[in-house]
């Protein structure tokens, strides 16, 4: 989630206290709208952000996961 903070913060101009409160909020909002086994990927997406070296990259994953929970099926 650090990076994720470093991206707003970098993006919009906000200090790391008001960027991180802005993800935090998102972040809120979004657990709360979606169904839980949805919601439950978000955590998994901002967990898996160092593993995979970059927020971006932990997007891409988790969209990937969540196009899958949602019956999404890659191009051939």
């Amino acid at each position: 989630m650090d990076q994720l903070v470093k991206l707003v913060q970098e993006r919009v101009g906000l200090s790391e206290a008001q960027a991180r409160q802005a993800v935090d909020t998102v972040v809120g909002f979004l657990k709360q709208k979606l169904p839980a086994p949805i919601a439950g990927q978000i955590d998994a997406v901002l967990a898996s952000e160092g593993a995979t070296g970059s927020a971006s990259d932990a997007l891409r994953s988790g969209s990937d996961r969540l196009g899958g929970l949602l019956g999404k099926r890659d191009k051939e």
